[in-house]
């Protein structure tokens, strides 16, 4: 097989020989406990407990996405009712190892059945699972292989713990035969900045040791290649490692046309380093980390002093801040624990803040308060504050109305449902702006959850529905006179964020590490040609003919013409 084919993350080349991960351990045997229940419940409890400490200190290690990412796994290990699980397994009569096995599986599936926020961290119960049982047979976890040499990492897909601690002076690139844009190893490996492509059918068949190239731009993993391709790849890696490390200029398309590139941040202990990569902004700023570890609601003052320190370090630069977006999928027990059937359709986003006003109206309180409190101390940034999960006029009008009761100047809403980009024109001209989600606007129009792995081919936003639905979003912008930006997985991806442009998007928010290369994509084309390049991709049946005919209308020789 000459190449395998997968979806790049970035526009990074790599080279090097493939070490495969290791195959996860077998399913333990279904026995009798030889030394009883008493025994084997200390010891499972002893090797849970080890485990969720390994995960925070990994954790801590990384930083960023990846310590919210394996914090959650560790409260996951140590979750009470799967600790009744397994105990009651044990009662059974059954071994640690396969009380594990049974208990966490159980839980897994319970949680993939509620899709959303909890179905993301079932996904992640395998690796603590296959931990755990490590523990219990005194065997290293399974994780990331050491040939003693750099190498390019085959698996079936990583495990978030594995990503976040990478070695990256010897993992040159990550290929996954598992995956979309939006999955775990796609957004880690996109905040670590690794060249990866994920969702490679074939990858399998890759061997340890084979020497090959990994093309992140084009999506190919190239076998057996020839000496004059590995010199092409190596010329490519250096001339971007010299582009990273230019000047930084803001973002801009070829012919001048401004397209701010903002970060998307999840605390503001992240703020540093996005403007060390040069973000000009922050496109999203999201406030559950707040909320999501608390038994109550924050107070006011606490909330504020958050707020405080982000825009300080975004002085006269524009800030936007979602307000809390959680609800039955994201479970707090002072907004709403009620059990629904179909989470991601539930009460949740401004539906639960509808529902509990007083929690907005604090969050409204707290956001108004710090922005008077950076102004006064000569540090104000530009505050925009939005409300997730917005279907109609009304819910609209509502966010809007409360916001500029608490006096906040710049209010908008996100589009991540299809009805509100069908009504786009409409909501647009009650409000000041709109930011596309793009990850939930693709959950939502192709009927397929972002967190489910069965279904995972479909969640891709260059399908042309959802371009549709984001050039329905552009339009309305450009009607009303009021910007529209992106802040999902998508705006990181070089080629589709000129794509995102070329549909009427006037703002790019990602990961701070993807913000060169995209910076480079947009300077490549003028804004005629991003039109060109969008109208290419709108006009073909799915997302793979989407991305094919847009690599293709952005070919230089195309490009030039267009």
């Amino acid at each position: 097989m000459p190449e395998v084919r997968g979806v790049g993350i970035g526009l990074g080349v790599a080279q090097g020989p493939v070490a495969r991960m290791a195959e996860h351990l077998p399913e333990p045997p279904d026995e009798h406990s030889a030394i009883g229940a008493v025994a084997e419940i200390a010891r499972v409890r002893e090797a849970v407990t080890a485990v969720a400490r390994e995960l925070e200190a990994r954790g801590a290690a990384a930083g960023g996405n990846a310590q919210d990412v394996l914090e959650a796994q560790a409260m996951m290990a140590e979750d009470p009712t799967l600790q009744e699980q397994i105990d009651a397994a044990l009662a059974q009569g059954k071994t640690g190892e396969r009380a594990v096995f049974e208990a966490f599986a159980s839980f897994r599936d319970q949680l993939t059945a509620l899709g959303g926020y909890l179905g993301e961290r079932a996904a992640d119960l395998n690796d603590v699972s296959q931990r755990v049982i490590a523990h219990l047979r005194g065997l290293p976890a399974p994780g990331v292989p050491d040939p003693g040499h750099p190498f390019v990492l085959v698996a079936k897909d990583l495990a978030p713990a594995d990503t976040a601690l990478l070695d990256l002076d010897k993992v040159l690139a990550v290929v996954t035969s598992d995956g979309g844009p939006t999955s775990h190893t796609a957004i880690l490996a996109r905040g670590k900045g690794i060249v990866a492509i994920v969702g490679a059918a074939g990858a399998e068949d890759l061997a340890d040791g084979e020497l090959v190239i990994v093309d992140a731009a084009s999506g190919v993993v190239t076998t057996e290649p020839t000496a004059d391709e590995l010199t092409r790849a190596q010329n490519r890696a250096h001339a971007r490692a010299a582009a990273a490390s230019a000047p930084i200029t803001p973002g801009a398309l070829a012919d001048g046309t401004a397209v701010p590139l903002l970060a998307n941040l999840g605390n503001a202990k992240g703020a540093a380093e996005a403007v060390a990569l040069g973000a000009e902004g922050v496109g999203l700023f999201r406030t559950e980390f707040l909320f999501l570890s608390a038994s109550q609601a924050p107070t006011v003052a606490q909330q504020r002093e958050a707020y405080e320190e982000l825009l300080a370090a975004f002085p006269g630069k524009k800030v936007v801040v979602r307000v809390l977006d959680a609800g039955a999928d994201k479970p707090l027990a002072f907004l709403n624990d009620a059990h629904e059937e179909n989470p991601a359709l539930g009460l949740r986003g401004i539906r639960a803040l509808h529902a509990s006003e007083d929690i907005l109206r604090e969050q409204l309180t707290a956001l108004a308060e710090a922005d008077a409190a950076a102004r006064a101390a000569g540090e104000g940034a530009d505050l925009w504050v939005m409300a997730p999960m917005i279907a109609n006029v009304e819910e609209t009008e509502y966010f809007t109305g409360l916001a500029r009761e608490y006096g906040i100047r710049t209010a908008g809403v996100m589009v991540e449902v299809p009805s509100a980009a069908l009504m786009a024109d409409r909501i647009l001209s009650v409000t000041d702006f709109a930011s596309i989600g793009t990850n939930d606007l693709t959950q939502y129009t192709m009927a397929a959850d972002r967190l489910l792995g069965s279904v995972a081919s479909f969640q891709d936003p260059w399908h042309p529905a959802v371009l549709k639905l984001i050039r329905s979003v552009g339009d309305a912008g450009r009607l009303n006179g009021k910007p529209v930006g992106i802040c999902g997985e998508a705006a990181a991806d070089p080629l589709l964020a000129v794509v995102l442009v070329g549909l009427g998007a006037t703002s790019l928010s990602m990961a701070p590490t993807a913000l060169a290369d995209v910076r480079a994509s947009l300077l490549a084309h003028t804004l005629g040609q991003a039109r060109a390049i969008a109208e290419a991709a709108l006009a073909t049946d799915s997302a793979a003919e989407a991305r094919a005919a847009a690599q293709h209308a952005a070919s230089p020789t195309n490009s030039a013409v267009a």
